[in-house]
């Protein structure tokens, strides 16, 4: 009986004791799981974004095609014309004159009525003023002018005559009997900046009113070989022949240049062309409206080349910078101070001379009645002088 008894009492002791060892195992196992599900308490969970309000999609410059320019374009094109110029040119003299053979199978103007021919010079102009008054370049106009016309954007043509000319710039004045023209703006050329948008307007192999865009390439460009006074825009928008006196104007449709030459191996478009400044226009054409000619500072009758690296050698400069003087008159206001060819000039009123093209700019800008200091390099040493500035024009009538 005492057996039975404890064998059932320890058939209990053991099933609660493996029912205690069951339960703790259990309970590590739940554990063990939380820990591998549980997020860090080092990184919370981030809050949700609030979902970013719809906006409307902008096109790209790819899909645009880049800056829109048509409606500075369609204002600019009313203010440009073509312009045609009928000269009288001078046959040249030839050796063959006097001989009958030769005169006979190659011609005679003589024997139509003099030795002349003519000469159509074809170009474009800018309307600057509702009245009439047009600019375009010296060269479209040419000399010994017969007969000017200009058609205007609205196919009319008309009889134009030439108020002055100024071969120094290349910048020509132009008048038709009309009111209520359309006019380009003047702009700020000195506000130009490289890489600036242009325009040029004008009618290039008489393509009227074609528009080509491009950028500026540089300011202040010189010593071309286009005018005496240069100082031009260098652009990249397409100038070819024709284009000459036509507009180069900015993206708010201002006329910032006169379109005037083309640097071409070619004799056509190779990404380099050359306008005369807004302000440098302007100031021509104000002269040009007052007195008939252009009225710029002058020292006289003076001849300067740009200086040679041989030359300054044997002179004992570092470099080339300044202008040399070749020749002179002696009734010129530089002579009769003494500066004498040989002389190079290396500064003007305090500013360093680079080269002639510089000096000539800044003696042509000189205030009329002043007095200028001219330094100049003669045997290695610097000396100065003071001379009068005086009009150009009074300046070409001195004998």
């Amino acid at each position: 009986m005492f057996k039975k008894l404890f064998t059932v009492f320890v058939l209990l002791a053991a099933g609660f004791i493996g029912g205690l060892l069951l339960t703790a195992r259990l309970h590590i196992s739940n554990d063990s799981l939380a820990d591998e599900l549980r997020p860090a308490t080092a990184a919370p969970r981030p809050a949700l974004a609030a979902p970013a309000p719809p906006t409307t999609p902008q096109p790209s410059a790819a899909l645009t095609g880049g800056p829109d320019f048509t409606h500075v374009a369609g204002q600019a094109v009313k203010g440009v014309a073509n312009i045609s110029s009928l000269q009288v040119v001078s046959r040249r003299n030839s050796p063959f004159d006097n001989d009958p053979f030769f005169r006979y199978f190659f011609g005679d103007d003589q024997m139509f009525g003099g030795r002349d021919r003519r000469s159509l010079s074809l170009g474009s102009g800018v309307i600057i003023s509702a009245d009439g008054y047009v600019v375009t370049n010296n060269h479209v106009v040419g000399e010994n002018v017969r007969e000017i016309t200009i058609a205007l954007p609205d196919k009319r043509e008309i009889k134009g005559k030439v108020v002055g000319t100024d071969p120094d710039t290349d910048i020509a004045l132009l008048k038709i009997g009309l009111t209520g023209l359309p006019v380009i703006p003047w702009g700020d050329s000195s506000q130009l900046k490289v890489g600036e948008w242009v325009l040029a307007i004008g009618s290039p192999f008489q393509l009227s009113q074609t528009v080509t865009a491009g950028i500026v390439s540089a300011t202040g460009r010189a010593n071309m070989g286009f005018a005496n006074y240069e100082d031009f825009i260098q652009t990249d928008a397409a100038i070819n022949p024709g284009n000459s006196g036509g507009a180069l104007i900015n993206t708010r449709g201002e006329l910032v240049g006169i379109n005037t030459g083309i640097y071409s191996e070619s004799g056509g478009y190779q990404g380099i062309g050359f306008a005369v400044p807004s302000n440098l226009a302007k100031r021509v054409i104000g002269d040009l409206m007052q007195y008939g000619d252009v009225r710029r500072g002058s020292i006289g009758y003076i001849g300067i080349e740009k200086l040679t690296a041989q030359y300054a050698d044997e002179i004992g400069l570092a470099n080339t910078n300044g202008a040399l003087v070749s020749k002179m008159m002696r009734n010129s206001e530089a002579y009769e101070v003494g500066i004498r060819p040989g002389d190079v000039i290396v500064g003007f009123n305090g500013t360093t001379i680079d080269d002639p093209s510089q000096f000539l700019r800044l003696v042509a800008d000189a205030k009329i009645g002043s007095t200028a200091t001219v330094k100049v390099l003669r045997n290695g040493r610097a000396v100065e002088f003071k001379l009068a500035i005086v009009s150009s024009s009074s300046s070409r009538r001195r004998p």
